[in-house]
């Protein structure tokens, strides 16, 4: 079977989409990913064929810019004109082309790529979505719905006022169901999966906290970095940082002995010896964070960060910090009370044991080769 795995944004879109389509592979179907011109050297480098669909959600040369306060409407301006309008309408150009030419059977893309569902609906082929939004309250009727709705009405698509579109045939979910915001429920067609590994972690002596501000909005951060490290700087812990590889570790100049910054470390190396992470609360670092139990401090800068803190304050995972205010002593007394007290790291406990219940990429692979071979809607409750 030809599976043709896509994404509209940078790492987060695309790290969901790694596990499943590595199954594929071993499975022998043929594989091939699609994403931005700036993410080609990672989709190769993660070991897959790639093709360009243009566009710019990620900037080839990344500019530092200041850290602005949260701003919902400018978070939800984004997704409307950005990957509903703008990005959706220069992926459903670039995914029509690039199907018929490779000619896929089934398109597994994530949850905000609008184009490659809408190219898929042109096409009569099925698709799958793979959730890359934790709490599930980012992606809103209320803001996409006309852009989509007008590039429908391009297309010469039919009318869909409930935006079917968006959950038609399956929906592949990596978050542990309790986390969503039950305001936004899943769809009947969403199947929920361990897409990440989750473990016991495995404490050292000394407290080993992990600090991450993404791969986008680390450079969009302003003096945070600084401020967070100099609140844990005093902590009797051992910090690992990263920073991203846009930035030189150096500017942060000589650290004491427990700090150690780097501009890139797989989590999966890291977190099992973590005893919390400090974050900025994109959906990637939450659920690796709660596969390996750990509590969080998160301080969200914007898109989903502010949903997804949140839904972690609401469960006990852990606290939030504003990100344009907090203090170093601030940091460093959040940080220390989710080390001391066990509330959050109990709660995260059982978000790990939930995830740990839930299937892995073989489950997803077996739905998507049920889809490719049906083309009909695959139902939750009766698989």
């Amino acid at each position: 079977m030809r599976m043709l795995f896509t994404f509209a944004g940078g790492n987060g879109h695309f790290e969901p989409l790694i596990p499943i389509a590595r199954a594929a592979v071993a499975a022998s179907h043929i594989v091939a990913v699609a994403g931005q011109p700036a993410m080609l050297p990672t989709i190769v480098a993660a070991g897959f064929q790639s093709f360009s669909t243009g566009g710019a959600t990620v900037g080839s040369t990344p500019k530092r810019l200041p850290l602005l306060r949260l701003d919902t409407e400018r978070e939800d301006r984004a997704l409307r004109e950005g990957y509903a309008s703008r990005t959706a309408r220069i992926r459903a150009a670039a995914l029509l082309e690039l199907c018929a030419s490779w000619q896929p059977d089934v398109v597994v893309c994530d949850e905000i790529d609008f184009g490659s569902m809408l190219a898929a609906e042109r096409l009569g082929l099925p698709y799958a979505s793979v959730q890359v939004i934790a709490s599930g309250s980012f992606v809103r009727h209320s803001v996409v719905a006309a852009p989509l709705s007008q590039l429908r009405a391009e297309h010469k698509l039919p009318p869909d006022p409930e935006l079917t579109m968006l959950h038609r045939y399956l929906v592949l979910s990596p978050f542990p169901p309790s986390f969503r915001d039950p305001a936004f429920p899943l769809p009947d067609t969403a199947h929920s999966m361990r897409l990440h590994t989750a473990a016991l972690t495995r404490p050292r002596a000394t407290p080993t906290v992990y600090f991450t501000l993404g791969t986008v909005f680390n450079i969009e951060s302003g003096d945070l970095f600084q401020r967070v490290l100099a609140g844990l700087r005093e902590l009797p812990i051992a910090v690992i940082a990263t920073v991203g590889r846009e930035i030189d570790p150096a500017e942060f100049g000589p650290q004491p002995a427990n700090i150690r910054i780097e501009q890139y470390i797989a989590q999966a190396s890291i977190l099992p010896s973590c005893a919390a992470v400090v974050s900025h609360g994109g959906s990637g670092s939450i659920l690796g964070a709660l596969a390996h139990g750990l509590p969080l401090v998160i301080l969200p800068m914007g898109a989903d960060q502010p949903l997804n803190a949140a839904r972690c304050i609401a469960l006990g995972l852990g606290q939030a910090l504003d990100a344009v205010d907090a203090t170093p002593a601030q940091v460093h007394t959040a940080v220390a009370t989710v080390l001391a007290e066990p509330r959050s790291r109990q709660a995260a406990t059982r978000m790990r044991d939930e995830i740990v219940k839930l299937p892995g990429p073989a489950y997803a692979l077996a739905l998507l080769e049920r889809l490719g071979a049906e083309r009909q809607p695959i139902l939750a409750h009766i698989s």
